[in-house]
C-alpha cells in the first residue's frame, strides 16, 4: 500500500502542478518527521517559490487547493504545514495494509526479471575467518537478501582466490613440514589445522638462511608457474590444500549464515583460456605500455599504472578478476560486489578498464566497507593474532545464554522454557547480536564491536527488535489458549487510536524500505526501520490491551498484532537475524 500511495502523491503533485503551469521535475515527496500524522509530504513549494512569486508556504496552499484527495488511491485529506504539503491516508490504506501484511511474503516485491549475483567475503582461503572481515558475509549475505525481497533473481558467489602467491606459499608448505613440528591446532576444524602451515612457512621465508629461502622461492614460483601453464598435477595440489581449509571456512560462514550458491575458483579462468584472450585483448588498447618487463595500462584516472602481465608471463590477480567480471557479464544482468575499503583503487582500476574493452559498467556495482574491530585492538591472520569470528560467535553465544537465563524469572509467558529452549534461544539472540551490530551501520563508517550495546534487550539492538516478534507470538499464543483466533477479515475503522494507528503506518512502510534498500545497496536501511517498528509495536503494546478489550476491539488488534508479527519477522530475515517465537 505504501508504495501505490507513493505512486498517487506523485500523480497528485503532478496533476496540481501541471495545473498551476509549474515545473514538475522534482516533486520534492519525502518522509515527514515522526510527530507528522501524514504518511508522505512535499517539499517542493521552497523549489518553487521563485517560479510563482509567493512564499513558500502560499505556493504550498495552491498546490493543496488544486487536489481533490477523492481521485487519488488510498489518499484520505491533503493539508499544509508551512511550506509543505502533507498527505494522510484514508481508511482503504490501513484496511489494505492490515490483510496484506498478514501474509508470511509480506515485503516481497514483484519480480523484476533482473538477475543480480552478488559477491562477497572472497577472503583467501589461508585460515579462520577472523573479525576484522567479518562485515564482509554479513552485509553481504544481508545485501543478498534485501535484493532478493526486491523481486530480483539473485545468486550469491564467493570468488577464491587458488592462484594467487600466498596459496602457492600455503601449498609449498603443506608439502613440506611435518605436522608433528607444528603447534596444537586452536580448534578441531580443518582451517585451524592447516593455518599452521601458512604460519609456518611465513616464519621460515623470514628467519631462515638466505640459501634455505631461496630454494623455497624457487619451489614457490614453480607452483605459480605451473597454474599459469595449465598443469593438472599443479592444480590438484593447490586444490587439496584450498578446498580443504575452503571447508572449514564454509561452516564458520554458515553459522552467522551466509550461503553461498557457487564458489567461483580464480583458476577457472586461467584454465578455460579466458585470461590468455583477455591479456590479448587488453595487449591491443591504445592504453596498453610495455615499461620495466611488464604489460600495464596507463590509465589516465590514475597516478599507478595497472599491471597485467609480468615478466615472466605470469598473470595478476586483477588480470584475472577482469576475466571473472566478463563471465559475470555474460551471465547475469548485474553484478553487486563487497568489498573492504582496501580495494578502492584495484575496484577503480578495474573498471575503467572493463569500460576500456567496451563493457556497460554501470552493470557493475561495488559497496565498500570498514573494519570491524574489538576494543582489545587491530587483527592479523598473517600474524595469528587476530579474533577469529567462531570465537566472536561462541562468546556471543553465551553470553546470550547468560542474558536469558538471567530474565527467566521475570518472563510473563505461560510457557516453560527448557535446557533445549534456552540453548536455541540464545543462538537466535547471540548471533543476531552480532549481525544485526554489524549490518546496521553505514559500510563506510568503522566499527568498534560493544557487547553491552549488542546484547542490551532495552536499547535498540537485535535482542530489543527480536523481542517484539517474542511478544507478538506470546499474544497470539495466549489469545489462542483463550479461544481467541486472529479473525481471517477484520474492519480496520476500530483501530482509531493513535497508537494504533502509528503502528499500521510502521507496517505499511516496509515494502518500501525494502525498495530503497535494494536501490542504494543500504541494508542498514533495513535495520534502521526495525528499530521504528519496534517502537511503535511498544507504545502500541502499552497503551492497547488486546486479549483484554472488547471482542471487537480485540478481534481488530489481534489482526494487527499478527501484522506486526510477520513484519518484524521479514524485516530481520531480510537482515539474516532470526526472529524468536519465545524469549
Amino acid at each position: 500500500m505504501y508504495l501505490s500511495f507513493r505512486s498517487a502523491v506523485a500523480a497528485a503533485m503532478g496533476d496540481a502542478l501541471a495545473a498551476l503551469d509549474l515545473p514538475a521535475e522534482d516533486l520534492g515527496i519525502e518522509r515527514p518527521p515522526e510527530d507528522v500524522p501524514a504518511v508522505l509530504a512535499s517539499s517542493v513549494a521552497y523549489r518553487l517559490a521563485g517560479e510563482a512569486g509567493a512564499p513558500p508556504p502560499e505556493v504550498a496552499a495552491e498546490i493543496a487547493g488544486e487536489i481533490d484527495p477523492a481521485a487519488y488511491d488510498y489518499v484520505g485529506a491533503v493539508e499544509t504545514q508551512g511550506a509543505y504539503v502533507n498527505f494522510l491516508p484514508n481508511d482503504r490504506y490501513f484496511a489494505e495494509t492490515l490483510e496484506a501484511a498478514q501474509a508470511e511474503e509480506y515485503g516481497t516485491l514483484p519480480d523484476t526479471g533482473e538477475s543480480v549475483v552478488v559477491e562477497h567475503t572472497s577472503a583467501n582461503p589461508t585460515g579462520p575467518v577472523h573479525v576484522g572481515r567479518a562485515r564482509n558475509p554479513i552485509v553481504g549475505d544481508a545485501l543478498a537478501r534485501v535484493l532478493s525481497y526486491a523481486g530480483n533473481d539473485v545468486e550469491v558467489h564467493y570468488y577464491v582466490n587458488d592462484a594467487g602467491r600466498q596459496i602457492a606459499v600455503f601449498t609449498w608448505a603443506y608439502e613440506t613440514f611435518d605436522e608433528s613440528d607444528l603447534p596444537e591446532p586452536e580448534r578441531d576444524s580443518p582451517e585451524y589445522e592447516m593455518v599452521r602451515y601458512y604460519r609456518e612457512a611465513n616464519d621460515f621465508l623470514e628467519d631462515a638462511p638466505e640459501a634455505d629461502r631461496e630454494a623455497a622461492e624457487d619451489e614457490i614460483q614453480s607452483i605459480l608457474q605451473g597454474l599459469e601453464a595449465g598443469d593438472e598435477e599443479t592444480y590438484e595440489r593447490v586444490s587439496e590444500v584450498v578446498d580443504t581449509v575452503l571447508g572449514g571456512m564454509r561452516e564458520t560462514l554458515g553459522r552467522l549464515p551466509a550461503e553461498f550458491d557457487e564458489f567461483v575458483k580464480e583458476t577457472r579462468f586461467m584454465r578455460d583460456g579466458s585470461t590468455d584472450d583477455l591479456v590479448d585483448r587488453l595487449k591491443e588498447l591504445d592504453a596498453a605500455v610495455f615499461e620495466e618487463d611488464a604489460w600495464q595500462l596507463d590509465l589516465p584516472d590514475f597516478e599507478k599504472n595497472l599491471v597485467f602481465l609480468r615478466s615472466d608471463g605470469t598473470s595478476l590477480y586483477t588480470t584475472r578478476d577482469l576475466a571473472h567480471h566478463e563471465w559475470k557479464f555474460e551471465h547475469f544482468d548485474r553484478a553487486v560486489t563487497v568489498l573492504g575499503e582496501d580495494h578502492k583503487l584495484q575496484a577503480d582500476q578495474l573498471t575503467s578498464t572493463l569500460s576500456l574493452l567496451g563493457h556497460d559498467t554501470d552493470r557493475l556495482q561495488q559497496v565498500f566497507y570498514s573494519w570491524v574491530n574489538l576494543p582489545e585492538g587491530g587483527m592479523s591472520t598473517r600474524e595469528g593474532t587476530g579474533v577469529d569470528l567462531d570465537d566472536l560467535l561462541d562468546e556471543a553465544i553465551a553470553r546470550a545464554r547468560e542474558e536469558v537465563e538471567e530474565r527467566l524469572d521475570d518472563r510473563q509467558r505461560s510457557d516453560d522454557l527448557d535446557p533445549e529452549d534456552v540453548e536455541r534461544i540464545a543462538h537466535q539472540v547471540g548471533i543476531g547480536a552480532v549481525r544485526y551490530d554489524v549490518v546496521a551501520k553505514q559500510p563506510t563508517k568503522g566499527i568498534t564491536f560493544e557487547w553491552d550495546r549488542a546484547l542490551d534487550f532495552e536499547a535498540q539492538s537485535a535482542p530489543y527488535v527480536q523481542y517484539v516478534h517474542a511478544r507478538c507470538c506470546g499474544i497470539i499464543d495466549e489469545g489462542k489458549e483463550a479461544g481467541y483466533e486472529v479473525p481471517e477479515t477484520v474492519s480496520a475503522e476500530t483501530l482509531t487510536t493513535d497508537e494504533e494507528r502509528d503502528l499500521l503506518r510502521a507496517i505499511a512502510r516496509f515494502p518500501g524500505v525494502i525498495e530503497q534498500a535494494a536501490e542504494e545497496l543500504r541494508p542498514h536501511v533495513v535495520a534502521t526501520y526495525t528499530r521504528d517498528l519496534a517502537e511503535a509495536f511498544n507504545a502500541f503494546y502499552r497503551e492497547c490491551p488486546v486479549l483484554d478489550a472488547d471482542p471487537e476491539t480485540r478481534a481488530a488488534r489481534l489482526a494487527l498484532v499478527a501484522a506486526a508479527r510477520t513484519t518484524v519477522a521479514n524485516a530481520l530475515d531480510a537482515l539474516g537475524v532470526e526472529a524468536p517465537d519465545s524469549m
